[in-house]
């Protein structure tokens, strides 16, 4: 569920892309007077530059219309987001052949350990603000519109992380991360708190997210991966309001996976929750703290991958049909932080991370992670062990690690990035 933690309630804890407005262009450009200049043709130029605008915009146009489905019903968010009512067996998930004709599964069983309640009515996200929702036997899903795909460098790139170097030390590839992983051991699943913040992300094409991985295979091109947390992405979402966010790979992130619904893949099954929507309230420096509760963990019975979000909200699941090595189990659970350095200035970004301060403010400054757990092969919930901090550039974003009866294993990190020690 979402959470308000109280000042009160906890001790500081110190440690720790418009569309090429070819508006009458094409009109435009064919009204240009054919006036040779110096040799050249501009009409021809101009006619052939329109010409492949018009090219681009009709293969938008046609991935929309498969992206985004039939809606029953659509409710516009404060934000300006649209978020359609999809009958369930229409997502995008269903695409995938084979899934196709599919209808989503039932429930699995929860991780014992985990003490949880269905929220009756819980608002996490700026669409709900206005008490509509979706009808029941319907998913919400975020439109798509074509100025996000004209953000994108391609419509290929849409939705998808660009593939990069996934090695832990992410030294000179723009990722910088501030995150607690364990290691060496087979793991089913995951769960934690965290409390959300709206970071300043200073270029277009930087993030800042907050996140549970879960991991297997080597560092190289068999890389699988599970991600689900939330990030402020103004390339993707085309704002700076932090998202409810999901990916997928099973190839370090080169042809397959994406985020939230952007391909086929994950399955919703919940019509409270939309993939890729504002998450509302956020947290306040030096005031109320509004966290989440997250958990990813493998059904026993099905071996699928399934999601929880908020109270006991099951959002949906990973087929395991998707995966390689994850249709095991994970070797690596991590948590934690990461964001895009770009150096566009020619220095270090001062793009945020959690709150934008360093752990050592702790409670009510800092970005936090509380109540970590890992799930085992038995389907139990279990305390972490053989924990490692990692923090890439710790003069920029750092992480501590805690622990106490309440909160469990925790950790406060983040980082304003630039700054006298991080140039």
């Amino acid at each position: 569920m979402g959470y308000f933690v109280s000042l009160n309630t906890f001790p500081m804890i110190p440690a720790l892309i418009a569309f090429l407005v070819v508006s009458s262009s094409l009109g435009l450009v064919l009204s240009v007077p054919l006036i040779p200049d110096s040799g050249h043709r501009p009409v021809s130029n101009q006619t052939f530059t329109a010409y492949k605008e018009i090219q681009k915009l009709r293969r938008i146009n046609a991935y929309l219309k498969k992206i985004n489905k039939p809606a029953v019903k659509t409710i516009q968010s404060p934000d300006g987001d649209f978020i359609d009512c999809v009958l369930s067996h229409l997502q995008p998930a269903f695409d995938h052949p084979e899934l196709r004709g599919q209808k989503p599964l039932d429930p699995p069983e929860r991780p014992r350990g985990h003490n949880w309640t269905e929220a009756v009515r819980e608002s996490l996200q700026l669409w709900t603000d206005s008490g509509e929702s979706c009808p029941e036997g319907t998913v919400p899903i975020r439109r798509t519109a074509e100025k996000d795909i004209l953000r994108a460098s391609s419509i290929r790139n849409y939705g998808r992380k660009l593939r990069r170097n996934v090695r832990r030390d992410s030294t000179g590839n723009g990722h910088e991360h501030a995150v607690l992983f364990v290691n060496g051991e087979q793991y089913y699943g995951a769960k934690a708190n965290l409390n959300v913040w709206a970071p300043r992300v200073t270029n277009e094409y930087e993030f800042s997210l907050s996140q549970i991985w879960i991991i297997s295979g080597s560092f190289g091109n068999d890389l699988n991966t599970i991600e689900a947390g939330w990030q402020v992405s103004p390339d993707l979402y085309g704002d700076n309001y932090p998202r409810f966010f999901t990916y997928w790979t099973t190839d370090a992130y080169q042809a397959t996976g994406c985020y939230n619904l952007l391909c086929s893949g994950f399955v919703q099954t919940n019509n409270k929750i939309a993939i890729g929507a504002a998450i509302s309230p956020r947290s306040s420096y030096n005031g109320r703290q509004f966290d989440i509760g997250l958990m990813v963990w493998k059904d026993p019975k099905h071996g699928n991958w399934w999601l929880e979000f908020g109270s006991g909200l099951l959002v949906g699941y990973w087929p395991a049909f998707l995966f390689s090595h994850l249709r095991s189990h994970a070797n690596m659970i991590q948590f934690g932080g990461e964001i895009v350095n770009t150096r566009s200035s020619g220095f270090h970004t001062s793009t945020q991370m959690g709150s934008g301060h360093f752990a050592g403010e702790g409670f009510g400054k800092a970005a936090y992670f509380r109540n970590l757990q890992i799930v085992d092969w038995d389907n139990n919930l279990l305390p972490l062990t053989n924990l490692h901090l990692l923090a890439d550039h710790s003069n920029c974003y750092d992480i501590r690690q805690g622990r106490n009866s309440v909160w469990g294993t925790y950790f406060y990190y983040g980082g304003p990035g630039r700054n006298v020690r991080c140039p």
